[in-house]
């Protein structure tokens, strides 16, 4: 059965379009709500699926957030992120139940294993790279165990030990007895786990050629591949191009000392490749619509596609041919890109769009 695609906005930045070009220490994480809001109500316009609800010592906690906004908006779903090693999994699907009966299920999982072994100290969390991606294997197994409901949930690990488990609070939704799973990561141990546990596999972009060969052990296990990738696009080429000429040339070359600090401390294999490739002197371009020039200022989430409606929407029908099949976005400012993504893009892309 053909996918239909799928797309998603992160949530991360509203009220705060450059956030990611500060350091992390002076990155509030005191919500705009009024901007999120603002947002959502968008996404809910523009048909996007969820909003992402990023994770971390700068930014408030997900879920509390998820299920506030949830109070105020009709449609749009929310993409709660989680770290494995911050809460015993027992507690994060009786979590995730309870915020489903709240929210008449508009909760999906966004699973990161982390990038910065500095901040994850912060939480008391001291496992390398390696170690954290085993943990979130047995992380999601529990998780998939409860959700199942065939039982007590029995387990023991290397890092988990649940015994006779049980949760009285079911997950509640109109469409399934359990939240989508989105995980993220570029390393072989992400596909891996994606393939086992996993709905979906977030992953960073490269030219499909590349991508291909790549994504096939998680396409093979039956689940799906999308892309987290920054958006740029207009009615012509030329107004794309400019539009990211503009953004590029707001920053100073301070920004890029930010950024290439925070890359040093990471051991993200994703966010190291991403980086590696906006150093190419070159070109910034890794294919004709996939643009690395803004990384150096804001990050390896900003790899972007850059381009015309009609050229952003052949990228992704060549995405689509390997199976790419989601998309997770973001823009500068959001509610504008999303703008110009649902009024010129998604029309293009005709009968293999999902309703939402």
């Amino acid at each position: 059965m053909e996918k239909r695609l799928r797309f998603h906005w992160s949530l991360s930045q509203a009220g705060d379009t450059f956030r990611k070009s500060k350091s992390l220490n002076t990155q509030s994480g005191v919500a705009n709500i009024d901007a999120q809001i603002a947002l959502c109500q968008r996404a809910e316009e523009c048909g996007i699926d969820s909003m992402l609800m990023a994770i971390g010592f700068t930014r408030p906690d997900p879920m509390l957030l998820s299920l506030m906004l949830a109070q105020k908006l009709e449609k749009i779903k929310f993409m709660v992120a989680v770290r494995p090693g911050l809460i015993s999994p027992t507690l994060f699907v009786q979590q995730i139940n309870t915020l489903s009966c709240l929210v008449n299920g508009r909760v999906h999982i966004n699973v990161v294993s982390g990038r910065s072994p500095q901040e994850h100290k912060y939480y008391g969390d001291f496992l390398n790279h390696d170690q954290r991606y085993q943990r979130t294997a047995e992380f999601l197994a529990i998780c998939n165990a409860f959700w199942q409901q065939e039982g007590e949930v029995n387990f023991k690990g290397n890092f988990y030990e649940i015994e006779k488990g049980k949760i009285n609070t079911p997950f509640i939704s109109p469409e399934t007895s359990y939240p989508e799973i989105f995980l993220g990561g570029n390393s072989d141990s992400a596909a891996e786990i994606a393939g086992k546990y996993a709905d979906c596999l977030w992953r960073f972009p490269d030219a499909p050629e590349k991508l291909q060969p790549q994504i096939q052990t998680v396409l093979e296990q039956g689940k799906e591949v999308g892309l987290l990738v920054s958006l740029i696009t207009r009615p012509t080429q030329e107004e794309a191009i400019a539009a990211a000429q503009t953004l590029v040339e707001r920053f100073e070359d301070k920004t890029k000392e930010v950024v290439r600090e925070f890359h040093k401390q990471s051991d993200s294999e994703g966010f190291k490749s991403v980086f590696a490739l906006s150093q190419n002197e070159q070109s910034h371009w890794i294919t004709p619509y996939l643009w690395t020039g803004a990384v150096p200022y804001l990050g390896a989430p900003a790899i972007t596609l850059v381009g015309s409606y009609e050229n952003i929407a052949k990228a992704m029908m060549e995405y689509k041919a390997i199976d790419i099949s989601q998309y997770l976005f973001m823009g500068w400012p959001d509610i504008e890109e999303m703008t110009h993504f649902a009024q010129g893009v998604k029309p293009l892309l005709g009968s293999v769009v999902t309703d939402s």
